[in-house]
């Protein structure tokens, strides 16, 4: 089966999904600054989904360039991913709305920590397919940042109850630490994608 048209499905989906979320930012009713402190959570809350929206769609991009061929079992992972994803909207606006709450916190970690391992299961996927000699196979190596990013989550979601600001510090760290391209899946396969 063509790869094109699981990548664009899938970047019509993420389309819609940012196109979502800035929907959900509303306008204060007043030009003062004092009306930003209403909606400076969901704003912040929003900034961190479209990072982690756009670190997927990118990386999700440099993966199919390097697949040569997809079957049913990609097409589900792939779909598995897009569920993940598809939360971020409303968890995006659950945890700004009520402030990073200890509870959409974490809900939103969990969120985090399974598309993380969906996008895993979706690289294992096409790496069946095309075998383990593929040019992804060799260009993720050992996959330090995918296997780190999951763990990270695992430890920040129970944090959030603790502190919130430990979860978000946390998840944010691994939007920061996913912002650094790798170049081995470019040298390998003419793309670009992030592991190690």
């Amino acid at each position: 089966m063509n790869k094109d048209r699981l990548e664009a499905f899938s970047d019509g989906v993420i389309a819609i999904l940012i196109t979502i979320m800035v929907l959900d930012l509303h306008v204060p009713h007043s030009a003062k600054l004092q009306a930003l402190k209403q909606v400076y959570p969901v704003f912040l809350t929003y900034i961190l989904s479209f990072v982690y929206i756009g670190i997927y769609w990118n990386n999700h991009h440099h993966l199919l360039q390097s697949t040569e061929r997809v079957n049913g079992t990609i097409l589900w992972a792939n779909l598995h991913l897009l569920f993940w994803l598809s939360l971020f909207p409303f968890l995006t606006g659950w945890t700004g709305e009520n402030h990073f709450a200890e509870l959409p916190t974490a809900a939103y970690g969990v969120a985090l920590l399974l598309a993380a391992v969906a996008y895993f299961l979706l690289q294992r996927a096409i790496i069946a397919e095309q075998g383990p000699d593929s040019k992804l196979a060799a260009a993720l190596g050992r996959d330090l940042k995918g296997k780190v990013s999951p763990l990270i989550y695992a430890v920040a979601i129970p944090l959030s109850f603790v502190s919130r600001w430990i979860g978000l510090g946390l998840y944010v760290a691994v939007a920061l630490l996913w912002l650094v391209p790798d170049r081995r899946l470019e040298s390998k396969t003419g793309s670009i994608a992030s592991s190690d």
